[in-house]
């Protein structure tokens, strides 16, 4: 299970530019799908990069579902070499995303995102739609099962209006 305290905390001390994206992102609005990892779409200029990997040093963030012993560093160059990082840390599983299908880029979605405050700690999250729309494109049987929970919520909030 992902420590989300930990993550956050350890994110918005170091002011990284991210965004929470998936399951964590659905359960900020409401659903009730357990997920058990952190999926987070991430600023892709030089100085949050620099920002991103000095918060998840003490983390030790290693590739996940890669053969054991795999040479492996997260760190600058490897960053801003790479796109998407799936990431087994000491405080739980997370994935830090350059870009996703359905959503873009870090820039591409910030006017898609409501700043939330979760565990005394400010952070963007994708909106309740947006996120619909990514599950929708990214078409993973698990995305499209829990669209009908996420389109419920929005409606019920569409009502309440």
């Amino acid at each position: 299970m992902t420590d989300l305290a930990q993550l956050l905390e350890a994110l918005a001390r170091a002011r990284v530019q991210w965004i929470v994206v998936g399951g964590m992102a659905g359960i900020a609005h409401g659903a009730a799908r357990v997920t058990f990892d952190l999926d987070c779409v991430y600023g892709r200029q030089p100085e949050n990069i620099e920002r991103l990997v000095a918060a998840m040093r003490p983390f030790g963030p290693m590739l996940r579902g890669v053969p054991a012993g795999l040479p492996f560093r997260f760190d600058v160059p490897t960053v801003a070499a790479g796109l998407n990082f799936a990431l087994d840390t000491s405080a739980g599983p997370v994935d830090f995303l350059g870009e996703i299908v359905g959503g873009g880029r870090f820039e591409d979605l910030v006017p898609d995102t409501v700043e939330l405050r979760v565990f005394g700690f400010s952070c963007r999250v994708v909106t309740l739609e947006k996120l619909i729309d990514i599950k929708r494109a990214t078409g993973r049987p698990k995305d499209l099962e829990a669209i009908a929970e996420l389109e419920s919520l929005r409606d019920e909030r569409g009502s309440s209006a």
